[in-house]
C-alpha cells in the first residue's frame, strides 16, 4: 500500500528514551516507565503495558477547584509503554523546568506533565476576585510539562520599568517570579457610553516572561 499518509514525518517510531517529545505540532508522544500525569481524556493511543486511574487532588484540591473551577481533571498513567495525547488539535509545547524555577499556567492550558513536578492551584497576587476571579496552577520541582494552545502563542519578555498588560482570557502562564495586578484601561466615561470590551487587564512588572495565545477564550471554551 502506498500514500503520502506513510511518510516519516507521520509515522510513531519506536522509543529511544523514557519522557515526552512531540510526535508532531499538534500531539505529544510519551514513554512511560513508571508514572506521569495527563490531562483526563486527553489520551488518544497508546501501546504497552499501561494503566489510566483518576488522579486523587486531596480534599484540598478538590475544594480549590469547587471555587475556582480550574479545569485541572488529571489521570495517573503508570506502567511500561507508550502514550499519545492531544486535546482538541490544539498546538502542542513541551517546556522544561529545572529545580528552582516556578512556571504558572492556566490549568485549560496544561496537557500531560512528567510525575517529578507538583502543582498547586493558587489565586493570582493582586488580582483578587474581580475579573471573575483569577486562579492559575503554579509549578514548582524539576522536569517537562506539556502545553498546549489554539494557535501559536506569543511569548513576551517583561523587563524592569517595562510592564506588559494582557488580556485575562487570552494569558496562557508567566514565570512565577513577576509581580501580577489588575490594570483598568477603560474610564468611567468610555464605560457609560458601552465601553471598549478591554476594560481590565492582567499587569505583569519584574524581570520574565508572559505567554498569550491568539485568541480570547469563548464563554463555551472556557467553560470546559
Amino acid at each position: 500500500m502506498k500514500s503520502d499518509l506513510f511518510a516519516s514525518e507521520h509515522l510513531a517510531e519506536a522509543a529511544t528514551f523514557p519522557g515526552m517529545t512531540l510526535q508532531n505540532a499538534k500531539s505529544v508522544k510519551y514513554t512511560v516507565n513508571g508514572e506521569m500525569h495527563a490531562r483526563q481524556g486527553s489520551m488518544i493511543a497508546f501501546r504497552g503495558n499501561l494503566q489510566f486511574e483518576h488522579k486523587s487532588q486531596g480534599l484540598g484540591g478538590l475544594l480549590k477547584r469547587a471555587v475556582t473551577g480550574e479545569g485541572l481533571a488529571l489521570m495517573a498513567v503508570r506502567g511500561q509503554g507508550e502514550a499519545w495525547f492531544a486535546h482538541e488539535a490544539q498546538n502542542c509545547f513541551i517546556v522544561e523546568i529545572e529545580q528552582g524555577d516556578a512556571l504558572t499556567v492556566n490549568g485549560r492550558n496544561v496537557l500531560c506533565f512528567d510525575s517529578t513536578l507538583h502543582y498547586e492551584i493558587k489565586t493570582v497576587k493582586g488580582a483578587g476576585m474581580t475579573g471573575g476571579g483569577l486562579f492559575n496552577s503554579v509549578f514548582t520541582g524539576y522536569g517537562k510539562i506539556a502545553l498546549m494552545c489554539e494557535g501559536n502563542p506569543i511569548v513576551i519578555p517583561v523587563a524592569p520599568q517595562e510592564p506588559v498588560f494582557v488580556d485575562t482570557d487570552a494569558v496562557v502562564g508567566w514565570s512565577e517570579r513577576l509581580q501580577t495586578s489588575l490594570h483598568r484601561s477603560q474610564s468611567f466615561g468610555s464605560m457609560m457610553r458601552g465601553g471598549s470590551g478591554e476594560a481590565v487587564q492582567l499587569k505583569l512588572e519584574g524581570q520574565g516572561f508572559v505567554i498569550v495565545r491568539p485568541s480570547e477564550a469563548t464563554p463555551q471554551k472556557a467553560a470546559n
